[in-house]
């Protein structure tokens, strides 16, 4: 007999999986559950981009394309960014395609990483980023950030963490899954503490559309700070995307030269219907994210109310599509109280120390679904409360 455990990877067999999944998972093999745990647009992709994706299949040859991804893509990319962030990039030498921002994270890391490389990981934050370092031998270094300054990273939190071993900075906001965005006042406090050193940025933006009465300023943007950030962005979460596998890096061209090789090896090229049909994204559907954020909006200012009504604490948040309830008051884990709720009323969210150790005591809840959804699991969360003793008014 095969002995796996001596046959697999050591790092791959200590690695958690994932905490949104499992409760999605456990949603799906029940009826009548409102699943309010994945971070998926519930509208459809807008018409125009879809009818390209049919026009390219009706009359393209569907082959590779370059390793970096179509020309016109990333010159569209390029004037996006412009655009959005004030950011010039050259598209042939600055600019890489990847399948979602998913990859683009895990090429960077690699790219940037070495073995025994510390990275400094804003938490709570999305689950990808920590295991990533650790598949490249570097060494997660989590930065627990707070709810009372409204989940931002503050200049002394990072100064506390960086040692001569740090490597990279993982920034991701508008963050998954607190909501929490930052200023550029924020940001220069950061950029002045990584100024004079070889510190690396990840900057991982792919909720940057999604902005609720700021608009969103990007770390690149500041004075020297371009030429030592990555910039992650994708067109899954703005454009409702999510299936089209699509997504980009911004990076000085010395790094991306690199980062481009990982792709090359591993991927080859990104799909190349998607890539036709996110020049046009780009190029027309402005008006369709702004009509989809601003039904967002009404949705997140609905629960912030209704959560802060029935005592779930929760600030309100000013970017992407989650709301960061706190649940300390009902005397569960985050965990307890997530199972207990699927189990009595059929909703799922996910507890918040999926996201790292910081985000215990918080559950995530996505606003990415109908308000008639929103309304009825809030009605269902109320009742659950009632039931375990939660305070409210």
């Amino acid at each position: 007999m095969l002995n796996y455990e001596t046959i697999l990877s050591r790092v791959v067999q200590e690695m958690k999986p994932s905490g949104i999944r499992r409760f999605f998972d456990l949603a799906a093999a029940m009826d009548d559950v409102i699943s309010l745990g994945v971070g998926e647009p519930d509208f459809s992709t807008p018409w125009s981009i879809r009818k390209e994706a049919i026009d390219v299949l009706e009359r393209r040859k569907i082959v590779y394309t370059a390793n970096a991804g179509l020309a016109q893509l990333r010159e569209e990319v390029a004037n996006y960014q412009e655009k959005k962030i004030h950011v010039k990039y050259d598209p042939e030498h600055e600019i890489v395609i990847t399948v979602g921002g998913s990859e683009a994270i895990d090429i960077s890391i690699r790219g940037l990483v070495n073995p025994g490389d510390e990275v400094l990981i804003v938490e709570p934050s999305f689950v990808c980023y920590a295991p990533i370092v650790q598949m490249a031998g570097g060494v997660p270094v989590p930065i627990a950030t707070k709810q009372e300054n409204h989940f931002k990273l503050t200049a002394q939190e990072l100064k506390e963490k960086i040692t001569e071993k740090t490597k990279l900075l993982v920034l991701p906001f508008p963050n998954n899954p607190t909501g929490a965005i930052m200023t550029r006042e924020d940001l220069e406090q950061i950029a002045e503490v990584l100024r004079d050193t070889q510190i690396m940025i990840l900057s991982d933006e792919i909720y940057s559309a999604m902005t609720y009465g700021k608009k969103h300023c990007s770390i690149a943007e500041l004075d020297g700070m371009k030429e030592r950030t990555v910039v992650v962005d994708g067109f899954s979460k703005a454009f409702a995307m999510t299936g089209w596998r699509l997504g980009y890096l911004c990076a000085p061209a010395p790094v991306a030269k690199q980062l481009v090789k990982i792709h090359q090896y591993i991927i080859m090229s990104s799909p190349t219907v998607s890539q036709y049909a996110a020049i046009t994204a780009l190029k027309e559907c402005e008006h369709d994210v702004e009509r989809m954020v601003k039904e967002y909006n009404i949705r997140r200012r609905y629960l912030v109310e209704a959560f802060n009504r029935i005592g779930m604490t929760c600030f309100s948040p000013e970017g992407a599509f989650y709301v960061f309830p706190s649940i300390q008051n009902t005397g569960m884990s985050s965990e307890d109280f997530c199972e207990k709720l699927l189990a009595e009323e059929r909703v799922a969210v996910v507890p918040g120390n999926a996201f790292g150790e910081s985000g215990e005591g918080f559950v995530r809840v996505s606003y990415a679904y109908s308000l008639r959804h929103l309304m009825e699991a809030v009605t269902r969360i109320t009742r659950f409360l009632e039931k375990h003793g939660g305070k409210h008014e």
